[in-house]
């Protein structure tokens, strides 16, 4: 094709005379291509494409590596547009000393006159940013133009693990080891986490979650801490600023191709250890807010397909945040599956958690839709055909689609349902008593037709108070979140053991110990796929903060010398991991057509079956002893036990040896689990574990 000259432009606002700044390369531009976003490397040089919505003429930005400063604008030539797509390819450009935005102008209104003086656009579609690489200070993001970084997987291959067989582990990658005692070369980095694989490949998991790992800007919260008047930062990172760009802060060397290289080598080194990743996505709001908010790309490229508007342009705010995406648009569409396929070809992720899910089954107008099209596509899509996809399945306007999310076969559900169910009868309310062998059976009234995988278990996750808090307070303590202790859950099913907050009380202390081991127990022997939040099997605590968003300090953080003090609840977390593992009633894919599940004076029974296993789950919900009523073991076999809560902590796995009878005594608010073994068997159950 022939190519064109184009006259590059010095930094706008500059003196005319001063021309194109003197770092600027020489130019010169040939036919780009209007099929495939962003910027890429290619043998003519870079080229770069972009869709203006509105845009009559748009503009290349060139920026300097190291400061950032401005280099030239590049005109796009009209004799290469394609419709509303803007694309050209530039040569003789040195893609690791220059790097890139955008800057849009529009005659006709639809975006404002003289907005070529605007501000810089992000590229949605960039890969890689600059300007946030240091966790803490106020970043001035560019876009990077990342070329090919050549990464090894060294033959490591994913792991594909069936979905009913999963054990999932939800984490945050700088809060895992940015406590000092984690004694990592790299605190809070992918790095850092990749050097506790260890401890996750003899704890049992099999699955991590991270949360969101997307480029996001940890400065942006509005909030400060009341006591230092300090701004609080935004620790999560559900404000997503790109949707392709891996968080830089987040690398021990966030520079250039260093945090993309570094997730994958996270990413390569789970897979070797036989633990599969799952990345937690934000695809229903974004880091720009408001109408009052920064401009960041989206808007200013294409507003309409980007966000759900009212008549008079206001934003929609589904979400809580300030905006909500537009997911069923098109054009929106398609960028998110580019996104979910970016993820999963380059760095090769095992599935995706979808942070309020429900945003993305909504309309152009906010309604939801029957079929939406954007789910539709996903679990249809080829790339993504043998991906975990698991939905959040409520937004922040009320939609609840709990058991009704729309699926076609492969999507799974957070079941918050479980959560409260456990929390509730382990407390000891009646109303939780008669839903609970409903959700030990995979919840087969939720997902009926869909198999058990569909029902991710949990008892706590990063929203809300951690388990060992879930024991010590009905009241949140939310006040350093600077918020007036107004945000968070208002009802975590929280039961503090007749004391709020901590206390030397020995009979307190003993009744939350066993509340917790009960939680794990019930978690994790019950069918579907469970999912631990990091750090409670080792009693971590937020102090009463059931939104810990905006802590990052040791509220939030594993403390790893802490979690060596609880290597008892550890260690029953593994035992009873190996115990799932080995019985085949409790990951099977299917809910059995005949089920055998008691709800007497308190007392819960529920039995877990499949060929040649048969495991027995009971729970004393009341406040006083008891006894469950045993159903009579299969032929040939008697019922053993494996594990009774009831038992001091450390003593849990040790029950007396041998087969118990039709009746089985059962503490207040203890948790028991026992197995069929053949008659002839002699060895203690707990030596196999």
């Amino acid at each position: 094709m022939t190519g064109t000259q184009v006259t590059a432009t010095g930094p706008t606002g500059a003196d005319p005379a001063a021309g194109v700044h003197p770092a600027a390369p020489r130019l010169s531009v040939l036919p780009g291509d209007p099929l495939r976003f962003g910027a890429r490397v290619t043998g003519r040089g870079v080229t770069f494409t972009v869709y203006g919505a509105e845009a009559d003429r748009m503009w290349l930005v060139l920026l300097d590596a190291g400061t950032g400063t401005q280099l030239a604008e590049v005109p796009f030539p009209e004799a290469f547009r394609c419709g509303r797509v803007f694309t050209m390819t530039v040569a003789g450009l040195d893609p690791a000393a220059v790097h890139y935005a955008y800057r849009a102008e529009s005659a006709a209104g639809g975006l404002p006159a003289g907005w070529a003086k605007g501000p810089l656009l992000l590229d949605p579609y960039a890969v890689s940013l600059a300007g946030g690489e240091t966790w803490g200070r106020r970043p001035a993001y560019r876009c990077r133009i990342a070329a090919d970084d050549g990464f090894d997987w060294q033959g490591v291959t994913r792991p594909r693990i069936p979905r009913e067989e999963l054990v999932v582990y939800e984490l945050h990658v700088r809060g895992f080891t940015r406590h000092p005692s984690s004694r990592v070369a790299h605190p809070g980095t992918y790095a850092g986490l990749t050097e506790k694989i260890p401890y996750l490949r003899e704890l049992g998991v099999n699955c991590v979650e991270l949360m969101p790992v997307f480029e996001f800007d940890d400065t942006d919260n509005p909030f400060s801490d009341p006591a230092t008047g300090r701004p609080l930062p935004n620790y999560w990172g559900y404000h997503p600023v790109s949707f392709f760009a891996p968080k830089a802060a987040y690398a021990a060397d966030p520079y250039g191709n260093g945090p993309a290289r570094e997730l994958k080598t996270l990413v390569r080194e789970l897979h070797r250890a036989g633990i599969e990743v799952i990345l937690d996505v934000v695809y229903n709001h974004t880091g720009e807010g408001g109408r009052q908010g920064p401009v960041l790309g989206w808007r200013g490229l294409d507003e309409d397909a980007a966000y759900v508007r009212a008549a008079d342009g206001a934003y929609a705010n589904l979400t809580g945040t300030g905006n909500t995406v537009n997911a069923n648009h098109p054009r929106t569409r398609r960028m998110i599956l580019d996104s979910l396929r970016h993820w999963a070809s380059e760095y090769r992720v095992d599935g995706f958690r979808f942070d309020m899910a429900p945003i993305l089954a909504r309309g152009p107008g906010g309604a939801p839709l029957d079929v939406p099209p954007l789910l539709e596509a996903i679990a249809a899509d080829p790339v993504l055909a043998d991906r975990k996809l698991i939905a959040e399945p409520f937004d922040a306007a009320g939609l609840d689609l709990l058991g009704r999310f729309p699926r076609w076969g492969r999507w799974m559900e957070w079941n918050t349902r479980f959560q409260h169910t456990v929390r509730r009868a382990l407390a000891g309310r009646p109303e939780a008593v008669g839903d609970l062998a409903e959700r030990l059976a995979g919840s087969p009234d939720l997902y009926a037709g869909y198999g058990t995988a569909a029902s991710v278990n949990l008892v706590a996750c990063h929203d809300g108070l951690p388990l060992a808090d879930w024991t010590t307070y009905e009241r949140r303590r939310n006040e350093a979140n600077g918020q007036g202790n107004t945000d968070g859950p208002p009802d975590d099913s929280a039961f503090n053991a007749g004391h709020e907050g901590p206390t030397d009380d020995p009979a307190v202390r003993a009744l939350r110990d066993r509340l917790v081991r009960g939680a794990l127990l019930l978690l994790l022997t019950a069918q579907g796929v469970p999912m631990l939040l990091a750090g409670d099997e080792c009693g971590r605590t937020q102090r009463g903060n059931n939104n810990a968003y905006c802590q990052d300090n040791e509220v939030s953080w594993l403390d790893w010398a802490a979690a060596a003090r609880h290597t008892g609840l550890t260690g029953l977390v593994r035992a009873v991991l190996a115990f799932r593992r080995a019985h085949p009633a409790l990951t099977r894919p299917d809910h059995p057509r005949r089920r055998f599940a008691t709800a007497r004076d308190g007392v819960v029974v529920h039995l877990a079956h499949a060929p040649g296993d048969h495991v027995l789950v009971a729970v004393n919900c009341r406040a006083q002893d008891g006894e469950a009523e045993l159903p009579e073991a299969p032929v040939g076999t008697r019922w053993h036990p494996f594990a009774d809560t009831g038992l001091p902590p450390g003593r849990e796995l040790a029950p007396a040896p041998g087969p118990v009878g039709d009746r089985l005594p059962l503490a207040a608010h203890a948790v028991a689990v026992l197995a069929a073994r053949p008659l002839s068997s002699r060895t203690d159950l707990t030596e196999r574990y």
